[in-house]
């Protein structure tokens, strides 16, 4: 019983940081120190969980661009989309190849949130002095697919923090413009991300697991990332992003100084 309330836990803190720009990664690292470690496979279906709650969320949008690709903002918003996505998996292929990323350990996830802390502030205090913008332009969704490919190889970082910021940064300084860009572009790439982790776990024979406990942990994912995502979104309608900041400093700090080396 015990193991199926933790199992829950981990699912819920997955759901609640995955589109936070909090860092799942970090979250994840502090809980299953307490609540014992899982697998690749776990982590990875979870995260699943989380991704196919956006997707739920978006579905209307997603509908619109899909079908209503011949009107012109439609493909514009569409094209820079898939650009993005292209240059991050494009990316990921070489990243994977080399076989490059830094470890899940305690320090350099910590330093990535209190790095990614002041990134938010600098990227709210910058957007605040420039002409209000929902435009995504070619600019923005080239440097939103680099940083996804960022966010992959360090640890910490949010994948959500890191495209959301770097779209405000250059010129999508509307915040629900610049979430909603990163949202979107987040759906395809995570699938892909977790098709191919999954892949891996085929070919390595990784997949003897506990599916009664994924799928608890995936269901628990897959909610509580609605109500997460959903009131994101209208938070951000009337607050910046800073106490998110606040919040990445001071985990940050408190990981340094409580689990160092773990």
């Amino acid at each position: 019983m015990s193991d199926l309330i933790n199992i829950i836990l981990l699912g819920i803190i997955e759901g609640i940081t995955e589109f936070l720009p909090i860092s799942s990664t970090g979250h994840l690292l502090i809980a299953q120190h307490w609540l014992g470690a899982r697998s690749d496979t776990f982590n990875i279906v979870i995260q699943a969980g989380a991704i196919l709650a956006v997707t739920l969320i978006y579905w209307k949008r997603l509908w619109e661009l899909a079908t209503g690709w011949r009107e012109a903002a439609n493909r514009d918003y569409l094209l820079k989309l898939i650009v993005a996505f292209g240059i991050t998996a494009a990316l990921g292929l070489v990243v994977a190849a080399l076989d490059f990323s830094l470890p899940d350990t305690v320090t350099p996830v910590a330093i990535a949130l209190i790095v990614g802390g002041f990134w938010i502030f600098a990227a709210e205090f910058i957007s605040a002095r420039r002409p209000p913008s929902e435009r995504i332009t070619w600019t923005v969704a080239i440097l939103v697919g680099l940083a996804q490919i960022v966010a992959a190889i360090f640890p910490g970082t949010s994948r959500s923090a890191a495209t959301i910021f770097i779209a405000m940064l250059a010129g999508t300084n509307n915040r629900a413009a610049a979430t909603e860009f990163a949202f979107l572009v987040g759906i395809p790439t995570m699938y892909a991300a977790s098709g191919y982790e999954i892949l891996k776990q085929l070919k390595g024979g990784g997949l003897q697991e506990d599916w009664l406990a994924i799928g608890v942990g995936f269901v628990a994912a897959t909610i509580t990332a609605f109500i997460a995502v959903k009131w994101l979104l209208d938070y951000i309608r009337t607050h910046t992003f800073n106490a998110f900041a606040v919040y990445r400093i001071a985990l940050g700090a408190a990981l340094l100084l409580w689990m160092p080396g773990s």
